[in-house]
């Protein structure tokens, strides 16, 4: 799916001339933060019990699985592809999980099999992407199908729910003395590994390059398809992880868990910055976008509003979050041009 976003605005020397500070905070992921602390706010203030520990901590609980498959999916976007399989894979891990559970395998073996299901699954839509070449949105959507076949399949309708509850309450447990739960502790860590990786290594940039151009990235030495493939077995393994979360902090095992998830994953990843087009995004944003639409959903819920409206208004965002990036570019263009035509300034006159 890669593409080479021709609306995209180009860089130019001038936007690195600003101070530091201004480069940072005059963003769309700065305006996302800026817009999720209004949002945070008027809901505290405008509905009942919003800010009370428990809301936090059932907000934080809810968008848990979210937040892990964004991180990955970031990265797979940033190179200009897409992966709609990820919420598949949370129902065939969760399956993995409950079976192998119920078989007498102790948790710990479980969720390691789990994983490596989710890493297999990452493998096969890597291999046909990469390797085969076909389009990562035809492929994921076929995969989509694929996997949550099988896991339908294994368990067809019934859902294993003996699970120990050590493990069922450590999932919904609390960090000592918050309102935070402690799954938040994995999340943190698995953040700063993404944050670090894309933004702070060779193997990051060149993820920047394969988005603005695979081909020029190629040139440059960038392995295109060696990145893409490892990123699409990191979300895999990452998307087994919420499956084995979401498994346990709802105490079952079930083939369709987790259903239409990626359409919330990817509304928030771009929502929070990342462009469709590729090469453009950050980690900082993308966690911005998913709380700010974790909120939206929680505040809207406890205000007793339907979840078809609160579907439509997820929609809005993520067709207004493709939509902006367009007409950014344009005025970006319309700037452009403008000075373009006024040309350099006359020579003063002795």
């Amino acid at each position: 799916m890669t593409t080479t976003d021709a609306s995209a605005p180009a860089r130019v020397y001038r936007d690195y001339a600003h101070p530091l500070w201004r480069r940072l905070l005059f963003t769309r992921e700065a305006a996302i933060v800026v817009l999720l602390v209004l949002v945070y706010a008027v809901a505290a203030a405008s509905v009942r019990n919003f800010a009370a520990p428990i809301t936090i901590t059932y907000l934080l609980l809810d968008v848990a699985a979210i937040l892990f498959i964004a991180l990955p999916m970031t990265l797979v976007i940033i190179t200009g592809e897409i992966d709609l399989s990820v919420a598949s894979i949370v129902g065939l891990s969760s399956v993995t999980l409950g079976t192998l559970h119920q078989a007498g395998l102790p948790i710990e073996a479980a969720g390691t099999v789990a994983i490596l299901v989710g890493v297999v699954a990452g493998a096969i839509n890597g291999f046909f992407i990469t390797v085969v070449g076909l389009p990562s949105l035809a492929v994921t959507i076929g995969t989509l199908a694929l996997f949550r076949g099988l896991a339908v399949g294994l368990l067809g309708t019934t859902a294993v729910t003996d699970f120990t509850e050590f493990w069922t309450d450590l999932a919904k447990s609390k960090i000592p003395g918050t309102p935070i739960p402690s799954v938040m502790i994995v999340f943190v860590v698995l953040a700063i590994a993404f944050a670090v990786l894309l933004h702070f290594t060779p193997f990051g940039r060149g993820i920047f390059a394969i988005g603005l151009s695979s081909e020029a990235a190629r040139f440059s030495g960038v392995k295109v398809e060696q990145t893409k493939f490892i990123l699409f077995v990191l979300s895999g393994a990452v998307s087994a992880l919420a499956g084995i979360y979401y498994t346990l902090r709802f105490g079952s095992a079930r083939g369709d868990n987790a259903t239409g998830l990626e359409l919330s994953v990817i509304a928030a990843v771009l929502l929070g910055g990342v462009s469709i087009f590729g090469g453009r995004g950050n980690i900082l944003g993308v966690i911005a976008g998913v709380l700010l639409i974790g909120i939206l959903g929680s505040a809207l819920r406890l205000a007793n509003v339907t979840s078809d409206v609160i579907n439509i208004i997820t929609g809005a965002l993520l067709v207004a979050s493709v939509v902006s990036t367009s007409v950014l570019a344009w005025v970006h263009r319309k700037r452009i041009g403008a000075g373009i035509k006024k040309g350099p300034p006359a020579p003063a006159q002795d």
